[in-house]
């Protein structure tokens, strides 16, 4: 499975990061997200949102577990973080939520190794600087592998944002536009 390293050296960036994901997305696909608090995840999240037309101020829903945007397709903001036990999935109907009829992006899914689900894409990132942060894109499944690649292909050209197919390479280039191949202009 090929594995993409996203670097962005802003917030703006970051969000340009979600904004190119929203038109690879469709109903019953997952993202999760993992990385230290202000790591990014609700920035990424923000950009998705935007994209996908919601009007409806986008925060953390720590507090909430889930809080629902409806927009182009509904966007299910989980954030596990406050859950103690991968039991309490089931009280928050996060399986069926997952393949119902919107995207679901997961802040802090990692905390559960059985809450990842076989098709998305496992995102973790990293912070490198005061704004500068490192999105290792992780596909699981052969959909999850479609949206990473079309993902990093479309962050290509972004300002601000470097793409890689090598997450070494991230290291020694962090922030630079750096394109996959030589089939783009």
């Amino acid at each position: 499975m090929p594995v993409w390293t996203i670097t962005t050296e802003s917030d703006t960036a970051t969000q340009a990061v979600g904004h190119a994901l929203a038109a690879l997305v469709m109903p019953g696909d997952v993202v999760v997200l993992s990385g230290d608090l202000g790591a990014g995840k609700t920035q990424l999240t923000k950009g998705l949102a935007a994209a996908l037309g919601v009007v409806d101020s986008v925060t953390s829903p720590t507090f909430n577990i889930l809080l629902v945007h409806e927009g182009r397709i509904p966007l299910y903001h989980f954030d596990l973080y406050r859950l103690q036990a991968a039991e309490e999935l089931d009280d928050i109907d996060y399986w069926a939520t997952l393949e119902a009829d919107g995207v679901s992006v997961v802040e802090w899914g990692d905390r559960f190794a059985e809450a990842i689900p076989e098709e998305c894409v496992v995102v973790r990132i990293r912070i490198t600087g005061d704004d500068a942060r490192v999105l290792a894109l992780e596909p699981r499944g052969i959909r999850g592998e479609e949206i990473a690649t079309l993902w990093a292909e479309a962050c290509t050209g972004i300002v601000g944002v470097g793409c890689v197919p090598d997450p070494a390479d991230a290291e020694r280039m962090p922030g630079a536009n750096a394109q996959r191949g030589s089939d783009r202009p």
